[in-house]
């Protein structure tokens, strides 16, 4: 099998399936883009078409690429990913970017809470060096890939902590950051898309009440951990908008507003905690 056959093997011409096809082999042989096509006659080894096809038949199974290749692009860099890890998203570009429009101080104390890979983290430290970041999770062997992709990039203002939501920062609440932000587990478990993620940590992507159980925790006790004027900034589900501004509103946060993702879909809501306001 040479690499145009390896190609033809999934999918149309520019297809999502034949792009995924290019990754592989640019894994697998170490070429990149434009060496597969001025190389498109070029023979696999035996041992590099059997890793080819398992990889193709484990994307059929509902495998994430990145599980196979190991890795993922998210913001300007490559993270490691494992099957203790959630795949990074494109639209979680968008938190990253929302908030990075925020008029925070050069020095911002922020907390990443349920960090993973550590992607919000990391392309937060990558674009803001003096900004000092806490990047939290339940679960160690994630904390340890955050860690590592941490290191890879020399991020080292990047702090690390291992607990549920603000156990980890270990200490009594008080106001001390300026910014609040996670992607936390936000699907309903009763979701139609929840076996097509079967492949990734469920830990990762389910919570109760509706898939708001995390979001009203991180809220409501996020607040007693904000400075005057600090955010939170939450990514949520497609249709969970109305419901994240509610409990904002609900909890006395102002400034409330929801930021759409790459597909035109509600992504992203944030509020700010405004000095002098009464903790309920």
């Amino acid at each position: 099998m040479n690499i145009a056959q390896a190609l033809a093997l999934r999918g149309e011409v520019d297809s999502y399936e034949r792009q995924e096809n290019i990754w592989l082999l640019e894994h697998f042989l170490g070429l990149s883009a434009l060496e597969l096509k001025y190389r498109a006659d070029q023979e696999l080894s035996a041992e590099q078409e059997q890793m080819y096809v398992q990889a193709l038949a484990r994307i059929a199974a509902g495998e994430p690429l990145a599980y196979i290749t190991g890795s993922q692009p998210f913001w300007t860099l490559d993270l490691k990913v494992t099957h203790d890890t959630l795949v990074p998203r494109p639209d979680t570009e968008v938190l990253v970017e929302t908030v990075l429009a925020l008029s925070l101080q050069r020095d911002a104390v922020i907390v990443d809470l349920g960090t993973g890979t550590g992607a919000i983290a990391l392309a937060l430290a990558s674009e803001r060096q003096g900004w000092q970041i806490t990047a939290t999770d339940i679960y160690l062997p994630t904390l340890a890939v955050a860690q590592e992709n941490a290191s890879k990039y020399a991020l080292n203002q990047v702090q690390f902590a291992c607990g549920a939501w603000f156990e980890a920062l270990a200490s009594e609440a008080e106001p001390r950051f300026d910014l609040i932000v996670s992607n936390p587990p936000y699907i309903d478990a009763n979701d139609a898309h929840i076996p097509a993620l079967a492949a990734e940590p469920e830990r990762a992507l389910v919570a109760s009440d509706q898939g708001l159980a995390d979001i009203v925790q991180i809220i409501s006790q996020g607040k007693y951990w904000l400075k005057a004027n600090a955010w939170i900034a939450l990514e949520h589900g497609y249709d969970q908008a109305l419901a994240v501004q509610a409990i904002f509103a609900e909890h006395g946060f102002s400034e409330i507003r929801t930021v759409k993702d790459y597909a035109g879909n509600d992504r992203v809501t944030l509020a700010q905690w405004l000095a002098g306001q009464c903790s309920n």
